[in-house]
Protein backbone atom coordinates (compact mmCIF):
# COMPACT_ATOMS: atom_id res chain seq x y z
CA UNK A 1 0.00 0.00 0.00
CA UNK A 2 1.61 3.09 -0.79
CA UNK A 3 4.99 1.82 -1.22
CA UNK A 4 6.42 4.27 -4.28
CA UNK A 5 5.15 7.33 -2.25
CA UNK A 6 6.33 6.14 1.10
CA UNK A 7 9.51 5.34 -0.15
CA UNK A 8 9.97 8.49 -1.77
CA UNK A 9 9.11 10.52 1.74
CA UNK A 10 11.52 8.47 3.30
CA UNK A 11 14.25 9.09 1.03
CA UNK A 12 13.43 13.20 1.01
CA UNK A 13 13.60 13.02 4.79
CA UNK A 14 16.78 11.30 5.10
CA UNK A 15 18.61 14.03 3.30
CA UNK A 16 17.60 16.60 5.60
CA UNK A 17 20.57 17.23 8.40
CA UNK A 18 21.69 19.97 10.77
CA UNK A 19 20.97 21.34 14.14
CA UNK A 20 18.47 24.59 15.56
CA UNK A 21 16.21 25.89 13.17
CA UNK A 22 15.70 24.40 9.72
CA UNK A 23 17.72 26.43 6.93
CA UNK A 24 15.12 28.41 4.25
CA UNK A 25 17.13 26.33 1.47
CA UNK A 26 16.81 23.14 3.67
CA UNK A 27 12.89 23.90 3.37
CA UNK A 28 12.59 24.67 -0.51
CA UNK A 29 14.42 21.59 -1.17
CA UNK A 30 12.00 19.30 1.04
CA UNK A 31 9.03 20.72 -0.24
CA UNK A 32 10.20 20.39 -4.27
CA UNK A 33 10.78 17.07 -3.62
CA UNK A 34 7.81 16.80 -1.69
CA UNK A 35 5.58 18.09 -4.69
CA UNK A 36 7.49 15.60 -7.02
CA UNK A 37 6.45 12.86 -5.10
CA UNK A 38 2.76 13.90 -4.38
CA UNK A 39 2.59 14.49 -8.35
CA UNK A 40 4.30 11.23 -9.16
CA UNK A 41 1.76 9.76 -7.15
CA UNK A 42 -1.24 11.16 -9.26
CA UNK A 43 -2.25 13.64 -6.42
CA UNK A 44 -4.59 16.36 -8.17
CA UNK A 45 -2.61 19.69 -9.03
CA UNK A 46 -4.77 21.88 -7.11
CA UNK A 47 -4.18 19.47 -3.36
CA UNK A 48 -0.39 19.55 -4.50
CA UNK A 49 -0.16 23.16 -4.36
CA UNK A 50 -2.22 23.90 -1.35
CA UNK A 51 -0.58 20.88 0.67
CA UNK A 52 2.99 22.25 -0.21
CA UNK A 53 2.14 25.73 0.64
CA UNK A 54 0.68 24.71 4.09
CA UNK A 55 3.79 22.49 4.88
CA UNK A 56 5.64 25.81 3.89
CA UNK A 57 4.10 27.65 7.03
CA UNK A 58 4.49 25.36 9.08
CA UNK A 59 8.12 24.75 8.31
CA UNK A 60 9.27 28.31 7.49
CA UNK A 61 11.74 29.14 10.74
CA UNK A 62 10.16 25.70 12.57
CA UNK A 63 12.08 25.28 15.60
CA UNK A 64 13.74 21.59 16.21
CA UNK A 65 12.01 20.58 18.99
CA UNK A 66 14.26 19.35 21.90
CA UNK A 67 14.37 15.61 22.26
CA UNK A 68 13.63 15.55 17.93
CA UNK A 69 16.33 15.51 15.21
CA UNK A 70 15.80 17.61 11.86
CA UNK A 71 14.06 15.10 9.89
CA UNK A 72 11.72 14.05 13.18
CA UNK A 73 10.38 17.61 13.05
CA UNK A 74 9.50 17.76 9.48
CA UNK A 75 8.01 14.32 9.74
CA UNK A 76 5.42 15.43 12.48
CA UNK A 77 4.63 18.67 10.59
CA UNK A 78 4.43 16.47 7.23
CA UNK A 79 2.21 14.21 9.65
CA UNK A 80 -0.29 16.73 10.78
CA UNK A 81 -0.64 18.17 7.47
CA UNK A 82 -1.14 14.54 5.73
CA UNK A 83 -3.52 13.71 8.27
CA UNK A 84 -5.51 17.17 7.91
CA UNK A 85 -5.91 16.55 3.99
CA UNK A 86 -7.27 13.41 4.77
CA UNK A 87 -9.84 14.39 6.77
CA UNK A 88 -8.90 15.09 10.41
CA UNK A 89 -11.33 12.89 11.99
CA UNK A 90 -12.50 9.61 11.33
CA UNK A 91 -16.22 9.69 9.88
CA UNK A 92 -18.50 7.22 11.23
CA UNK A 93 -21.55 5.91 9.33
CA UNK A 94 -24.36 8.07 10.42
CA UNK A 95 -27.28 5.35 12.17
CA UNK A 96 -30.60 6.10 11.67
CA UNK A 97 -32.92 6.69 15.04
CA UNK A 98 -35.55 4.69 13.96
CA UNK A 99 -34.18 1.62 12.45
CA UNK A 100 -33.70 0.28 9.62
CA UNK A 101 -30.45 2.61 8.33
CA UNK A 102 -30.46 2.45 5.17
CA UNK A 103 -26.91 2.20 3.05
CA UNK A 104 -27.10 2.81 -1.04
CA UNK A 105 -23.92 1.89 -2.72
CA UNK A 106 -22.95 3.01 -6.32
CA UNK A 107 -20.04 3.49 -8.56
CA UNK A 108 -19.11 1.75 -11.90
CA UNK A 109 -18.76 -1.71 -12.70
CA UNK A 110 -15.82 -2.93 -11.77
CA UNK A 111 -15.05 -1.10 -8.59
CA UNK A 112 -15.80 -3.72 -6.12
CA UNK A 113 -19.20 -2.84 -5.40
CA UNK A 114 -20.97 -5.69 -4.66
CA UNK A 115 -18.28 -7.33 -2.77
CA UNK A 116 -18.01 -4.24 -0.55
CA UNK A 117 -21.47 -4.47 0.06
CA UNK A 118 -20.91 -7.96 1.32
CA UNK A 119 -18.26 -6.94 3.43
CA UNK A 120 -20.31 -3.77 5.02
CA UNK A 121 -22.92 -6.42 5.83
CA UNK A 122 -19.72 -8.53 7.72
CA UNK A 123 -19.09 -5.25 9.47
CA UNK A 124 -22.21 -4.91 10.60
CA UNK A 125 -23.24 -8.40 11.38
CA UNK A 126 -19.83 -8.91 13.87
CA UNK A 127 -20.96 -5.92 15.36
CA UNK A 128 -24.56 -7.95 16.60
CA UNK A 129 -26.66 -5.84 14.14
CA UNK A 130 -29.89 -7.58 12.47
CA UNK A 131 -28.36 -6.97 8.31
CA UNK A 132 -30.54 -7.27 5.29
CA UNK A 133 -28.67 -6.90 1.86
CA UNK A 134 -30.23 -5.97 -1.52
CA UNK A 135 -29.39 -7.38 -5.06
CA UNK A 136 -30.63 -4.71 -7.14
CA UNK A 137 -28.40 -4.78 -9.91
CA UNK A 138 -30.51 -5.87 -12.48
CA UNK A 139 -28.12 -5.08 -15.37
CA UNK A 140 -25.00 -7.19 -14.58
CA UNK A 141 -25.01 -10.86 -15.72
CA UNK A 142 -24.71 -13.24 -12.52
CA UNK A 143 -24.70 -9.77 -10.12
CA UNK A 144 -27.64 -11.30 -7.90
CA UNK A 145 -26.30 -14.46 -7.71
CA UNK A 146 -22.59 -13.29 -6.66
CA UNK A 147 -24.53 -11.05 -3.77
CA UNK A 148 -26.39 -14.56 -2.97
CA UNK A 149 -23.35 -16.72 -2.75
CA UNK A 150 -21.96 -13.76 -0.57
CA UNK A 151 -24.71 -13.65 1.54
CA UNK A 152 -25.21 -17.26 2.48
CA UNK A 153 -21.05 -17.30 3.01
CA UNK A 154 -21.61 -14.70 5.90
CA UNK A 155 -25.47 -15.45 6.73
CA UNK A 156 -27.06 -12.59 5.99
CA UNK A 157 -29.68 -12.72 3.71
CA UNK A 158 -30.46 -11.66 0.49
CA UNK A 159 -33.59 -9.94 -1.54
CA UNK A 160 -33.09 -10.60 -5.49
CA UNK A 161 -35.87 -9.56 -7.74
CA UNK A 162 -38.84 -11.84 -8.76
CA UNK A 163 -38.54 -13.65 -12.44
CA UNK A 164 -39.76 -10.96 -15.25
CA UNK A 165 -38.76 -7.88 -12.80
CA UNK A 166 -36.23 -5.54 -14.64
CA UNK A 167 -36.32 -2.42 -13.41
CA UNK A 168 -35.34 -2.44 -9.70
CA UNK A 169 -37.66 0.32 -8.81
CA UNK A 170 -40.10 -2.30 -8.55
CA UNK A 171 -38.24 -4.81 -6.17
CA UNK A 172 -38.97 -1.94 -3.23
CA UNK A 173 -42.41 -3.14 -2.18
CA UNK A 174 -40.96 -7.25 -1.31
CA UNK A 175 -37.64 -5.32 0.64
CA UNK A 176 -39.69 -3.34 2.72
CA UNK A 177 -41.69 -5.95 3.72
CA UNK A 178 -38.82 -8.29 3.94
CA UNK A 179 -37.24 -5.42 6.19
CA UNK A 180 -40.38 -4.77 8.21
CA UNK A 181 -40.80 -8.69 8.88
CA UNK A 182 -37.07 -9.83 9.97
CA UNK A 183 -37.10 -6.11 12.08
CA UNK A 184 -33.46 -5.60 10.25
CA UNK A 185 -31.88 -2.96 11.21
CA UNK A 186 -29.18 -2.24 8.56
CA UNK A 187 -30.72 -2.64 5.27
CA UNK A 188 -27.65 -2.67 2.36
CA UNK A 189 -28.55 -1.96 -1.26
CA UNK A 190 -26.42 -2.96 -3.90
CA UNK A 191 -26.58 -1.00 -7.39
CA UNK A 192 -26.05 -1.23 -11.09
CA UNK A 193 -22.98 0.34 -12.60
CA UNK A 194 -21.86 0.78 -15.76
CA UNK A 195 -18.54 0.60 -17.67
CA UNK A 196 -18.68 4.46 -18.06
CA UNK A 197 -21.25 7.45 -16.56
CA UNK A 198 -24.32 7.46 -18.72
CA UNK A 199 -27.45 9.01 -18.38
CA UNK A 200 -29.78 6.16 -17.94
CA UNK A 201 -27.85 4.97 -14.92
CA UNK A 202 -27.79 8.52 -13.14
CA UNK A 203 -31.61 8.20 -14.03
CA UNK A 204 -32.04 4.86 -12.31
CA UNK A 205 -29.71 5.93 -8.76
CA UNK A 206 -31.62 8.81 -8.97
CA UNK A 207 -34.90 7.44 -8.80
CA UNK A 208 -33.14 4.80 -6.41
CA UNK A 209 -32.26 7.36 -4.13
CA UNK A 210 -35.59 9.05 -3.94
CA UNK A 211 -37.69 5.77 -3.40
CA UNK A 212 -35.33 3.99 -0.59
CA UNK A 213 -34.15 7.08 1.25
CA UNK A 214 -30.62 6.16 2.29
CA UNK A 215 -29.45 7.52 5.34
CA UNK A 216 -25.91 7.04 3.83
CA UNK A 217 -25.23 6.95 -0.68
CA UNK A 218 -21.69 5.96 -0.65
CA UNK A 219 -19.98 5.83 -3.64
CA UNK A 220 -17.70 2.87 -4.00
CA UNK A 221 -14.05 4.07 -5.76
CA UNK A 222 -11.18 1.91 -6.84
CA UNK A 223 -8.09 3.54 -5.51
CA UNK A 224 -5.70 2.30 -8.71
CA UNK A 225 -7.66 4.47 -10.84
CA UNK A 226 -6.00 7.51 -9.49
CA UNK A 227 -7.37 11.08 -10.10
CA UNK A 228 -9.71 9.63 -12.67
CA UNK A 229 -11.87 8.40 -9.48
CA UNK A 230 -11.94 11.91 -8.41
CA UNK A 231 -13.36 13.14 -11.67
CA UNK A 232 -16.48 10.16 -11.37
CA UNK A 233 -17.09 11.16 -7.98
CA UNK A 234 -17.45 14.58 -8.98
CA UNK A 235 -19.76 13.51 -11.68
CA UNK A 236 -22.05 11.11 -9.36
CA UNK A 237 -22.28 13.86 -6.37
CA UNK A 238 -23.61 16.43 -8.75
CA UNK A 239 -26.05 14.22 -10.42
CA UNK A 240 -27.43 12.34 -7.49
CA UNK A 241 -25.36 13.51 -4.47
CA UNK A 242 -22.98 11.34 -2.17
CA UNK A 243 -22.30 11.38 1.60
CA UNK A 244 -19.12 9.77 1.67
CA UNK A 245 -16.84 7.66 -0.14
CA UNK A 246 -15.56 3.87 -0.03
CA UNK A 247 -12.14 2.98 -1.49
CA UNK A 248 -11.56 -0.43 -2.49
CA UNK A 249 -8.45 -2.42 -3.59
CA UNK A 250 -5.95 -0.31 -1.63
CA UNK A 251 -3.77 -3.45 -0.99
CA UNK A 252 -2.98 -2.83 -4.49
CA UNK A 253 -2.24 0.66 -4.65
CA UNK A 254 0.98 1.74 -4.53
CA UNK A 255 0.78 5.32 -5.54
CA UNK A 256 -2.15 6.62 -3.70
CA UNK A 257 -3.16 9.38 -5.69
CA UNK A 258 -6.82 8.92 -5.11
CA UNK A 259 -7.39 8.56 -1.59
CA UNK A 260 -5.07 11.96 -0.97
CA UNK A 261 -7.15 13.72 -3.51
CA UNK A 262 -10.52 12.98 -2.75
CA UNK A 263 -11.47 15.44 0.26
CA UNK A 264 -9.80 18.06 -0.53
CA UNK A 265 -11.51 18.31 -4.03
CA UNK A 266 -15.17 16.73 -2.85
CA UNK A 267 -15.33 17.85 0.74
CA UNK A 268 -16.99 14.31 1.20
CA UNK A 269 -15.13 12.24 3.93
CA UNK A 270 -13.79 8.59 3.18
CA UNK A 271 -15.77 5.80 4.96
CA UNK A 272 -14.19 2.87 4.90
CA UNK A 273 -11.01 1.40 2.86
CA UNK A 274 -11.11 -2.54 1.22
CA UNK A 275 -7.67 -3.91 2.09
CA UNK A 276 -8.01 -7.06 0.54
CA UNK A 277 -10.21 -9.61 -1.00
CA UNK A 278 -11.32 -11.51 2.10
CA UNK A 279 -14.20 -10.74 3.29
CA UNK A 280 -13.14 -9.49 6.46
CA UNK A 281 -10.76 -6.97 4.54
CA UNK A 282 -12.92 -3.58 4.90
CA UNK A 283 -11.51 -1.36 7.64
CA UNK A 284 -13.14 1.39 8.98
CA UNK A 285 -11.18 4.77 7.64
CA UNK A 286 -8.92 6.50 10.29
CA UNK A 287 -7.15 9.54 8.49
CA UNK A 288 -4.18 9.42 11.37
CA UNK A 289 -3.49 6.04 11.30
CA UNK A 290 -3.85 6.20 7.21
CA UNK A 291 -0.91 9.34 7.47
CA UNK A 292 1.26 7.37 9.18
CA UNK A 293 1.04 4.16 6.88
CA UNK A 294 1.58 7.27 4.01
CA UNK A 295 4.83 8.67 5.48
CA UNK A 296 6.66 5.11 6.21
CA UNK A 297 5.55 5.54 10.70
CA UNK A 298 3.36 2.22 10.48
CA UNK A 299 -0.13 1.75 12.34
CA UNK A 300 0.66 0.44 15.78
CA UNK A 301 -3.34 0.89 16.59
CA UNK A 302 -4.47 -1.48 13.55
CA UNK A 303 -1.96 -3.99 14.29
CA UNK A 304 -2.48 -4.33 17.91
CA UNK A 305 -6.39 -4.04 16.88
CA UNK A 306 -5.98 -7.32 14.66
CA UNK A 307 -4.14 -8.84 17.01
CA UNK A 308 -6.75 -8.67 19.91
CA UNK A 309 -9.20 -9.57 17.31
CA UNK A 310 -6.82 -12.75 16.60
CA UNK A 311 -6.07 -14.16 19.81
CA UNK A 312 -8.16 -13.38 23.20
CA UNK A 313 -6.56 -11.95 25.98
CA UNK A 314 -6.99 -15.31 28.33
CA UNK A 315 -5.46 -16.95 25.12
CA UNK A 316 -2.58 -14.50 25.05
CA UNK A 317 -1.70 -14.78 29.16
CA UNK A 318 -1.85 -19.07 28.40
CA UNK A 319 1.07 -18.30 26.22
CA UNK A 320 3.29 -16.09 28.52
CA UNK A 321 3.13 -18.68 31.41
CA UNK A 322 3.73 -21.52 28.68
CA UNK A 323 6.31 -19.32 27.60
CA UNK A 324 7.49 -18.73 31.28
CA UNK A 325 7.82 -22.24 31.81
CA UNK A 326 9.23 -23.09 28.56
CA UNK A 327 6.62 -25.18 28.02
CA UNK A 328 5.35 -24.15 24.39
CA UNK A 329 4.71 -26.77 22.58
CA UNK A 330 4.51 -27.31 18.29
CA UNK A 331 0.38 -27.39 18.76
CA UNK A 332 0.82 -22.95 20.47
CA UNK A 333 2.88 -23.27 17.48
CA UNK A 334 0.50 -23.71 15.06
CA UNK A 335 -1.67 -21.79 16.65
CA UNK A 336 0.16 -18.30 16.40
CA UNK A 337 1.23 -19.22 12.65
CA UNK A 338 -2.56 -19.19 12.68
CA UNK A 339 -3.19 -16.41 14.28
CA UNK A 340 -0.39 -14.06 12.16
CA UNK A 341 -2.61 -15.24 9.14
CA UNK A 342 -5.92 -14.00 10.45
CA UNK A 343 -4.03 -10.47 10.98
CA UNK A 344 -3.08 -10.27 7.51
CA UNK A 345 0.00 -11.37 4.91
CA UNK A 346 3.44 -11.06 6.39
CA UNK A 347 3.50 -7.56 3.67
CA UNK A 348 0.86 -5.88 4.87
CA UNK A 349 1.74 -6.64 8.77
CA UNK A 350 5.12 -5.63 7.84
CA UNK A 351 3.96 -2.18 6.83
CA UNK A 352 1.94 -1.37 10.27
CA UNK A 353 5.32 -1.40 12.17
CA UNK A 354 6.66 2.04 12.60
CA UNK A 355 10.00 1.76 10.07
CA UNK A 356 9.57 -0.83 8.35
CA UNK A 357 8.67 -0.42 5.32
CA UNK A 358 12.17 0.66 3.82
CA UNK A 359 12.42 -2.91 4.23
CA UNK A 360 9.89 -4.49 2.22
CA UNK A 361 12.10 -4.04 -0.85
CA UNK A 362 14.43 -6.64 0.86
CA UNK A 363 11.63 -9.19 1.55
CA UNK A 364 10.61 -12.14 -0.66
CA UNK A 365 7.06 -11.93 0.62
CA UNK A 366 6.44 -15.50 -1.61
CA UNK A 367 8.95 -17.33 0.54
CA UNK A 368 7.73 -16.43 3.78
CA UNK A 369 4.13 -17.43 3.04
CA UNK A 370 5.14 -20.44 1.40
CA UNK A 371 7.44 -20.89 4.49
CA UNK A 372 4.53 -20.77 6.89
CA UNK A 373 2.45 -22.89 4.98
CA UNK A 374 5.02 -25.36 4.43
CA UNK A 375 5.85 -25.16 8.77
CA UNK A 376 1.67 -25.85 8.98
CA UNK A 377 1.71 -28.91 6.50
CA UNK A 378 4.71 -30.28 8.26
CA UNK A 379 3.07 -29.35 11.77
CA UNK A 380 -0.24 -30.93 11.02
CA UNK A 381 1.73 -34.26 9.94
CA UNK A 382 2.55 -34.84 13.34
CA UNK A 383 -0.27 -36.76 15.92
CA UNK A 384 -0.92 -34.46 18.91
CA UNK A 385 1.03 -36.61 21.21
CA UNK A 386 4.18 -35.64 19.16
CA UNK A 387 3.12 -31.96 19.24
CA UNK A 388 2.82 -32.19 22.52
CA UNK A 389 5.82 -33.47 23.20
CA UNK A 390 8.33 -32.58 20.51
CA UNK A 391 11.55 -34.18 22.37
CA UNK A 392 9.76 -37.62 21.34
CA UNK A 393 10.37 -37.10 17.65
CA UNK A 394 13.36 -39.51 16.34
CA UNK A 395 14.66 -40.39 13.14
CA UNK A 396 11.60 -42.99 11.91
CA UNK A 397 8.63 -40.50 13.45
CA UNK A 398 10.53 -37.92 10.96
CA UNK A 399 10.37 -39.41 8.02
CA UNK A 400 6.98 -40.04 8.18
CA UNK A 401 6.19 -36.65 8.94
CA UNK A 402 8.50 -35.22 6.02
CA UNK A 403 6.45 -38.16 3.90
CA UNK A 404 3.45 -36.71 4.99
CA UNK A 405 3.99 -33.11 4.77
CA UNK A 406 5.35 -33.40 1.33
CA UNK A 407 8.86 -32.35 1.84
CA UNK A 408 12.53 -33.77 3.50
CA UNK A 409 13.62 -34.81 6.23
CA UNK A 410 15.79 -31.98 6.44
CA UNK A 411 12.90 -29.25 6.28
CA UNK A 412 11.43 -31.17 9.30
CA UNK A 413 14.60 -30.72 11.39
CA UNK A 414 14.74 -26.95 10.01
CA UNK A 415 11.25 -26.25 11.62
CA UNK A 416 11.68 -27.97 14.45
CA UNK A 417 15.56 -26.21 14.77
CA UNK A 418 13.35 -22.80 13.94
CA UNK A 419 10.79 -24.11 16.97
CA UNK A 420 13.37 -24.40 19.46
CA UNK A 421 14.54 -21.17 18.86
CA UNK A 422 11.32 -19.24 18.92
CA UNK A 423 10.72 -21.21 22.13
CA UNK A 424 14.13 -19.60 24.02
CA UNK A 425 13.31 -16.67 22.71
CA UNK A 426 10.21 -16.33 24.60
CA UNK A 427 11.05 -17.45 27.47
CA UNK A 428 14.08 -15.14 27.40
CA UNK A 429 12.18 -12.01 26.61
CA UNK A 430 10.17 -12.72 29.73
CA UNK A 431 12.79 -12.51 32.16
CA UNK A 432 13.86 -9.60 33.80
CA UNK A 433 15.99 -7.02 31.36
CA UNK A 434 15.32 -9.95 28.97
CA UNK A 435 15.00 -7.97 26.02
CA UNK A 436 18.66 -7.11 26.09
CA UNK A 437 19.39 -10.69 26.60
CA UNK A 438 17.03 -11.62 23.75
CA UNK A 439 19.19 -9.01 21.46
CA UNK A 440 22.46 -11.08 21.79
CA UNK A 441 20.73 -14.21 20.85
CA UNK A 442 19.48 -12.40 17.44
CA UNK A 443 21.78 -12.85 14.21
CA UNK A 444 21.93 -8.85 13.31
Amino acid sequence: MFESLTERFDRVLRKITGRGLLSEAQVDETLREIRVALLEADVNLDVVKSFTEQLRTRLKGAEVKEGLTPPQTVLKEVFDEVVHLLGDQKANLQLSSKPPTVIMLMGLQGSGKTTTAAKLAYHFRQSGRRVLLVASDLARLAAVEQLKVLGEQINVPVVGPEEGVSNPRDMFPKVRKKWIEGMHEVVILDTAGRLSIDQNLMKELSDLRELYKPKEALLVLDAMTGQESVHVAKAFDETIGIDGVIFTKLDGDARGGAILSIRSVMGKPIKFVGVGEKIDKLEPFHPDRMASRIIGMGDIQTLLEKAQSAVSAEKARQIVTKASANQISLEDFLEQIRSMKKMGSADELLSMIPGASSLKSQVDFEKVESEMKRTEAIILSMTRMERLHPEKLDGSRRRRIAKGSGTTVQTVNQVLKQFEQVRKMMKTALKPNGMRALKSLLPF
